[in-house]
């Protein structure tokens, strides 16, 4: 079933066109997307533009209150259009943000409800009911992957996002992209947030949103991070846990240190390895420390004569 254009602007058939023009008047403030926040609030505004489109026209209004919807939209049967002036039918092009200001007349369609001092006036049919601050939209938040050589030596991430920007007749937008850059430091941690004020999708009466990221660590196949330090775990045999050995480790900058183990290890010992960690945030010439656990390989089975000499060795 079609719509009902004298229902949509709360109207009974015997309407006059002051009546139309009345209803439309209240309806559009009360509706309008730059003031009403109802999730149909678009639908609704672009419905009223139609109606008050069609009824506020001597010759759309007759056809439809003679044809209804269907003869207005679909055309006129034939033996009834004398000149077949509406026989493709009626289709509603208008932009109803355009049919706002022509009624209401001037650049800034809310102009007449705001005194010489900015004062805004009260309407006496529940229109504009206290000028309401201009609000921000919540920020938007993603999250930043970076591997740890990003954050070990910092770079530079360019980022590309698409946002609707207002176009210049303030009334329509459009979906615009922009590359923002971002200055990672080095020893940036987990959880670092880089904002980008008013980056957001723009609209009328409200203030873009904050565009946020947050730093979070890619999985790294050697190290684990623990705030300035990182973690490298290796595999040793029994034998070299107890005799000693040499770990390599090829850092995050590409250097091969040969780190000497000359203590016994046990499932709970761990080596540090002064400075060998991330840079500290704000002061990158210093670094955190390389903590060195160790994954100890037991034999799967020894020989009678291995384990007499490990008896020997270790029992006497």
């Amino acid at each position: 079933m079609g719509q009902d254009y004298y229902a949509v602007l709360g109207l009974g058939r015997g309407a006059s066109d002051a009546d139309v023009k009345k209803a439309y008047r209240k309806l559009a403030l009360r509706y309008h997307p730059w003031r009403c926040k109802e999730p149909r609030a678009a639908e609704r505004f672009r419905q009223l533009a139609e109606a008050y489109d069609v009824l506020s026209d001597p010759m759309k209004k007759g056809i439809y209150d003679k044809f209804g919807e269907e003869g207005l939209k679909e055309g006129i049967p034939l033996e009834f259009a004398a000149d077949n002036a509406w026989s493709d039918g009626y289709v509603f092009h208008n932009d109803p943000y355009r049919v706002f200001k022509e009624f209401f007349g001037g650049d800034n369609p809310f102009a007449e409800f705001f005194a010489e001092d900015g004062t805004e006036l009260i309407l006496p049919f529940g229109g504009l009911r206290g000028r309401g601050a201009m609000r921000q939209d919540p920020a938007v938040v993603r999250d930043l992957y970076l591997s740890l050589e990003d954050l070990f030596h910092g770079c530079t991430k360019k980022i590309k996002i698409s946002r609707r920007v207002m176009n210049e007749d303030g009334q329509t937008s459009s979906i615009r992209d922009k590359i923002l850059t971002i200055d990672v430091q080095p020893g940036w941690r987990p959880g670092t947030r880089i904002t980008f004020e008013k980056e957001g999708d723009q609209g009328p009466n409200v203030i873009p949103a904050d565009i946020t990221f947050v730093v979070q660590e890619k999985m790294h196949p050697r190290f684990k991070r623990a705030n300035d330090n990182l973690i490298f775990i290796t595999t040793i045999p029994l034998g070299k846990a107890l005799v000693g050995c040499t770990v390599d480790v090829r850092t995050l900058d590409g250097r091969l240190l040969n780190i000497p183990i000359n203590d016994i290890v046990d499932p709970t010992y761990c080596k540090v390895v002064p400075g060998e960690g991330m840079p500290l945030p704000g002061d990158p010439q210093h670094r955190g420390d390389l903590l060195i656990y160790f994954n100890i390989c037991f034999p799967k089975k020894l020989t009678p004569d291995k384990k007499m000499l490990l008896r020997s060795a270790l029992l006497s």
